[in-house]
């Protein structure tokens, strides 16, 4: 357990992916406070801690007793995605918590991907 001590406010955090993501949990969100969380890393070892990584954030974000807005972007389609943020859509919306989707795509050379424009 880290000791105690005041929460770290950031612009921009990365989520980190393969093992590392399984030691995102509630406190981990409650002691970094980010404008913007980046989910990264679509792959299987993330896909199975994907659900109770995004319930770590609202319950993390709960405790946080302000009103800052929080984006949430995910950097790959996922199943466990999808149902999370319809299961808990309104609970969402009464944190303060808007997750991005991507309908936009960048072309650069022979290759094209999805991609979203994030501005502070």
């Amino acid at each position: 357990a880290a000791p105690p001590g005041p929460p770290i406010y950031v612009d921009l955090a990365y989520l980190p992916g393969s093992w590392s993501a399984r030691t995102v949990d509630e406190e981990f969100f409650r002691r970094v406070r980010s404008l913007c969380y980046v989910v990264s890393g679509d792959d299987h070892l993330k896909e199975g801690v994907l659900r109770s990584l995004l319930d770590a954030l609202l319950a993390g974000k709960h405790q946080w007793g302000t009103d800052i807005q929080v984006t949430l972007i995910p950097t790959f389609d996922s199943l466990v995605m999808h149902e999370w943020y319809q299961e808990t859509h309104e609970r969402q919306q009464e944190l303060g918590i808007t997750v991005l989707g991507s309908n936009s795509t960048v072309a650069m050379q022979d290759e094209t991907f999805p991609a979203c424009k994030v501005e502070f």
